[in-house]
């Protein structure tokens, strides 16, 4: 358990071919790989987020959640356009022409988005 801790992520019993180490080791370098591809594609996504002013944030939260701008207006306490302004600057802010695009985005970044507009990181 300690070695897991310290980063193993396979044992080899001795004695042990050295084909069984060199397929460790390969084993080992492509989970790595993954996870760096993951962490960078999430650190990105985080990146585009913070472009947001917190107000963008919110709507982008509501919309995510499947509400409608006239539900997210109400919700809100604002009107409807203003919504519809703010909702198009975090569609071009984030370079997606989809909320499909938008929630795929959000999930990269690693925030799961919930019914209430408060999401968590």
């Amino acid at each position: 358990a300690q070695a897991m801790k310290a980063g193993a992520v396979d044992f080899l019993r001795k004695p042990f071919r050295a084909d069984d180490l060199l397929e460790c080791v390969h084993s080992a370098l492509v989970r790595s790989a993954v996870q760096r591809r993951h962490s960078a594609e999430k650190n990105g996504a985080r990146r585009v987020l913070d472009l947001l002013t917190p107000r963008e944030f919110e709507v982008m939260q509501l919309v995510i959640t499947g509400m409608l701008n006239k539900q997210i207006a109400g919700e809100m306490g604002t009107a409807e356009k203003t919504v519809k302004v703010h909702r198009g600057r975090v569609m071009q802010k984030l370079g997606v022409t989809s909320v499909a695009e938008l929630v795929r985005l959000v999930q990269r970044a690693g925030i799961r988005q919930t019914r209430k507009h408060k999401t968590k990181v």
